[in-house]
């Protein structure tokens, strides 16, 4: 349909009084991406259902040589397949488009995101829309696809039958947006539909029909290259081992590729520190910047090429459409816990953060579902455990270290991620089967045609993703680490340790240090597992999140060795700490701790969401207590048999 022509009185420029648009559509219709294209705001998109879980909102422009600038506010909703909701999404949709959710009220347009594609299926929720009888358009995704495949559509004709306007882009390559913009520019002179689409089931097929036949739409012919690969990755034996070859390729990129950018940015934060040491002469603040700053947050971000590298090939994945792929084979494994595979959705998404991972479990439809998941989805391998892994793999496994082409450093990454899903599946299982019974309800899953995914929006979606880890080394982090300087450096020791060399007097301030009561104290609880005071602090720490344990160490080694920081963490295994005769990383050490941080819940955000998600504090205290109790007794097992593998 043509685009109206601008006829703007200025008023819509103003922040109050701009027209609200909702973008409302099933999930994988390519909503999110029509949105970023319209606000120039990145959000994460998908190739599954859950992606978009919360309401996003945006501003978008729209300028013509006749008029000012309009602005336009665009909100991306969950995604809904009905109107008739199945689901928490669905039932945030459903209230925000009828006007009843509290405290929002209901936009003033609506968009309505459809896969030309499968046209067929979505015109039931473009009919449902239309029944709200507010102004109304549908944006077309996939018309390349559809062309590419051999189906049809005349877009002015389904307009003429639809009675409202609607216009064809190409999401994924930013291709006919302009005249999207300015039809959003002005909603008010929208066509509304004459006769809302009929309610009795036998009509509205046939309302269906008439449409598609006046539209001169054609279905496109199955994507047959799609089908060829599927019949090897979906496939119940060879689908199965193709992943687990991705999966452990995965992790022998994310060692071998990475290594040498993490060398260098270790040797530019060993370098910065050596500079606070020769040029800031205040002994507190030389101290407080290469020990605490340089030595901490530094000891983090040593690690940001394997994160980016992590994101970048998910990313890829994902664009690609492999990973739609996987949640399918993986259904098959989650049905014997109980669940199905939407909550393997969440699961998956937990892999980079399990705070999303559970935000995620809104788009199941059973609350014993989204329990279930909630209470397992925490021990799916994080990026927040990645810096830690690296760290002490690094401390265990020699680098050179090879099983044929294979580095033995990513066969362990590989060995604790599939740890973690073993422990996922086995817990959701046991709440399901136990403790939340429910009948398994259906599950059905869209699968995107395989694509070569645009560079850009793999870039984007991989800088996004790192970008929280570096934001969180930013804040979280940077804080905790200056906290934790103050109280690994006070109270001062002036007198005792005059006469002292440097490195005595660090390692007996460390020793009689805040922190060092504290972790004495709680020193008790973890000695069995092989733990001194030191790592207990770095466990505490952790609490605020999982990379603080590598900062806090950081720490504690650059008071051993100040003129070497980060090195000093690795230059401490099986040798003495800051007091002679002492052994922090024992190999039975390292074994414990791996197990502790593969099953602890060391992240208060992941706490607090689960608070805010069950609108209780039963079940964050319940999945606190049960994953402390299961990491202590793994770092206890880890470590004897060990010893005994060792002795």
């Amino acid at each position: 349909m043509t685009a109206p022509a601008c006829h703007s009185n200025g008023s819509i420029d103003a922040p109050k009084g701009q027209t609200r648009i909702a973008l409302v559509g099933s999930p994988n219709a390519g909503k999110t991406s029509v949105f970023n294209h319209l606000t120039g705001m990145r959000a994460h998109t998908g190739n599954y259902p859950g992606v978009t879980v919360t309401r996003t909102v945006g501003t978008g422009r729209h300028t013509c040589p006749e008029c000012k600038t309009v602005k336009f506010t665009v909100e991306d909703l969950p995604g809904a397949y009905s109107l008739h909701p199945a689901s928490p999404d669905e039932q945030v949709v459903a209230d925000l488009l009828h006007g009843t959710l509290p405290g929002i009220t209901a936009p003033d347009a609506l968009a309505v995101v459809v896969d030309v594609t499968v046209l067929e299926r979505s015109l039931s929720l473009v009919a449902q829309v239309l029944r709200l009888g507010k102004p109304t358009m549908v944006i077309l995704t996939m018309t390349d696809e559809l062309a590419n495949r051999g189906g049809h559509l005349d877009v002015e004709r389904l307009s003429t039958a639809l009675g409202i306007p609607v216009v064809g882009v190409v999401a994924s390559r930013g291709k006919g947006f302009e005249p999207l913009r300015a039809l959003l520019a002005e909603p008010k002179n929208w066509t509304r539909t004459p006769i809302p689409p009929p309610r009795d089931d036998t009509e509205f097929n046939a309302w269906i029909q008439s449409v598609l036949t006046a539209a001169q739409y054609r279905a496109p012919e199955s994507d047959q290259r799609s089908a060829s690969i599927d019949r090897l990755l979906l496939h119940p034996v060879f689908g199965t081992i193709t992943f687990v070859v991705v999966m452990f390729l995965f992790f022998q990129v994310i060692f071998t590729v990475a290594a040498p950018l993490q060398d260098l940015i270790e040797q530019l934060f060993g370098w910065a520190a050596t500079l606070v040491s020769e040029h800031v002469s205040n002994e507190t603040a030389a101290g407080l910047l290469g020990a605490g700053v340089i030595g901490g947050v530094g000891s983090v971000l040593v690690f940001i090429p394997q994160i980016m590298l992590m994101f970048l090939l998910i990313s890829l994945l994902e664009g690609v459409g492999y990973m739609a792929r996987a949640a399918f084979l993986v259904d098959r494994i989650m049905s014997t816990t109980g669940l199905e595979g939407r909550a393997f959705v969440a699961m998956l998404s937990s892999v980079a953060c399990a705070v999303p991972g559970i935000m995620a479990t809104r788009t199941l439809p059973s609350s014993r579902d989204r329990i279930a998941t909630t209470m397992a989805a925490p021990l799916m391998t994080c990026s927040a455990r990645l810096p830690v892994y690296i760290l002490l793999i690094g401390l265990l496994v020699d680098p050179a270290s090879r099983v044929g082409p294979f580095s033995v450093q990513g066969v362990a990454m590989f060995g604790l991620y599939v740890l973690g899903g073993i422990a996922t599946m086995t817990t959701a299982w046991i709440f399901k089967r136990g403790v939340l019974k429910g009948d398994l309800l259906p599950f059905y899953m869209e699968l995107p045609p395989y694509r070569f995914p645009s560079l850009k929006s793999v870039l984007l979606s991989m800088w996004d993703s790192a970008k929280a880890f570096l934001r969180k080394a930013g804040t979280i982090i940077l804080a905790t680490s200056v906290i934790l300087w103050f109280l690994l450096n006070l109270p001062l020791h002036t007198a005792a340790t005059a006469g002292m060399d440097e490195s005595a007097a660090a390692a007996y301030v460390l020793d009689h240090s805040f922190a060092a009561s504290i972790g004495k104290v709680v020193q008790p609880l973890f000695e069995p597992l092989g733990f001194d005071w030191r790592i207990a602090v770095g466990l505490i720490g952790a609490l605020a999140a999982r990379e603080v344990f590598v900062a806090t160490m950081g720490q504690i080694f650059a008071a051993a060795d100040p003129e070497n920081p980060i090195d000093a963490i690795r230059n401490a295994v099986f040798t003495s700490g800051p007091q002679q005769g002492e052994m922090l990383f024992t190999a039975p050490t390292v074994v414990a701790l791996l197990l502790f941080f593969a099953f602890a819940l060391m992240c208060m955000s992941t706490v607090a969401v689960i608070r805010r998600e069950t609108n209780s504090w039963r079940w964050p205290a319940v999945a606190f207590t049960y994953m402390f109790v299961l990491a202590w007794v793994a770092a206890l097992v880890g470590r004897y048999v060990t010893i005994w593998v060792t002795s």
